[in-house]
Parts: structure tokens; C-alpha cells; sequence
């Protein structure tokens, strides 16, 4: 998802930044420092996601969205808890009330990814998977893993360990982001710490997977999709 972030304040706008940098999904196309910088972007670029403060000088953000004859999804961002009706009378994706942590912010975005698959689904069928690969981040750098070299994912806490067929790759990421990255024909979760590649299991023995001699146990509230599935 292509987004911009439309905020006066620098340090608000660097906080936005580094969250959307951890967030694989997301693109960063342009941050603003007001909302005429943001008009000069969206006439040039196609955003699927703003990231807007309401209370800005001059032109405030909700005046920036109503503008707009097409509009983005929006995610605004204030201090002043007030300005949430306000906000999703507009059709707001989610509202988030400054300082907000990076727990929250993912919520919020992974609401907005769904909308955006949903959106995606509908104008083409489910074919946002026709790509072959992945971009998973690992510290400062985005590594490309082909579908068909992942062997399993295990979460650890905030991270994942994605085990392919030549080197683990530790990543800062929750499960359910994960798996809008996947396509639901190949993987499945199994546990609420593992998600499978189904084309690479070896055997199912009773409530557990073996790959690659990896024993990985299959979670009760999994198993009925799992089975469905396979």
C-alpha cells in the first residue's frame, strides 16, 4: 500500500516514518509538512493510504480529506482525543490519538490492509498473489524469499522466524501480518505459533507436522482449517 503522511510536526511526521518502515506492506511515497505539499502528491501519485493530522495551520486535515475528489483511506493522527467523531463521520479507516505506540499503529494499518485486499478482491478477483515472492525485512534491509523456499514460520514474541531451504531470517512482524502476505492456498496456521508451507510437509503424525524433521504441533483451534485445507 502506497501511503503519505501529512503532519506539521516533525517529530510526529519521524515517529509515522520509522513505524511505516517496519511494516512490510507499506510503502512510503512522500511526508509532508502540510496540506498543500499533500495536494501536489496525490494529484501525481496514486495513495491507497494518508496518515493525516487534523489540526494543522491554515488548512487543517479533515479539511484536506473533504477536498478530495478521490479519496484514500485515511488514518488520522492528533492530540486531541475530541476530534474522533469528527473524524469517522468522515469514513475514517481508524483514528489514532497521539503518542500512540507501535502495537496500535499495526492495528490500525492491518485494518486498513484488509480493507485494501477486500477492495482488491472485488475489482479482479483474488489474484494478489500472482507474484512468486515476498519482501520480508531483517534490520535496515528488505531480503526477496520465493514462495517456494519457505519451509515454516515460528513467532517469537513481537518477531517471526521464517525457516526457509537455505537460512533463517528473523523479522519484526505479528502472524496475522504474515499471512496477509501469504496466499491462503499455500500456507496455513497451525498453531498460534506456526504457520506451514502445506507443499512441504513430509507426514502428519497424529497432532503434529514434520518438515524437514521439524516436529511442529498442530493447535486445536487451527486444526479444522488445517485439515480442510490439506
Amino acid at each position: 500500500m502506497k501511503c503519505i503522511i501529512v503532519d506539521d510536526e516533525p517529530l510526529a511526521r519521524k515517529i509515522v516514518e520509522d513505524f511505516v518502515e517496519k511494516v512490510p506492506f507499506l510503502e512510503l511515497t512522500a511526508s509532508c509538512s502540510n496540506a498543500f505539499e499533500a495536494m501536489d502528491i496525490l494529484k501525481d501519485n496514486q495513495i491507497n493510504l494518508i496518515f493525516l493530522d487534523i489540526q494543522m495551520p491554515d488548512f487543517s486535515g479533515m479539511q484536506l480529506y473533504q477536498s478530495l475528489h478521490i479519496k484514500p483511506q485515511v488514518i488520522f493522527t492528533t492530540a486531541y482525543s475530541n476530534y474522533a467523531v469528527e473524524g469517522f463521520d468522515v469514513d475514517a479507516t481508524d483514528y489514532l490519538v497521539k503518542p500512540f505506540s507501535f502495537e496500535r499503529f499495526m492495528k490500525a494499518v492491518s485494518k486498513a490492509n484488509e480493507i485494501n485486499n477486500n477492495q482488491l478482491l472485488k475489482q479482479s478477483g483474488d489474484n494478489r498473489f500472482s507474484k512468486d515472492f515476498i519482501f520480508i525485512k531483517d534490520g535496515t534491509k528488505s531480503i526477496k524469499v520465493l514462495l517456494k523456499d519457505i519451509l515454516f514460520m515460528e513467532s517469537m514474541k513481537d518477531y517471526i522466524k521464517v525457516y526457509t531451504t537455505s537460512q533463517p531470517i528473523m523479522t519484526l512482524m505479528s502472524m496475522q501480518v504474515m499471512l496477509d502476505l501469504l496466499p491462503s492456498n499455500l500456507f496455513v496456521r497451525v498453531h498460534r505459533s506456526y504457520i506451514v508451507s502445506i507443499s512441504k510437509i513430509d507426514s502428519i503424525q497424529r497432532n503434529r507436522i514434520v518438515i524437514y524433521d521439524n516436529w511442529i504441533p498442530i493447535g486445536n483451534l487451527y486444526k479444522e482449517d488445517f485439515f480442510n485445507k490439506c
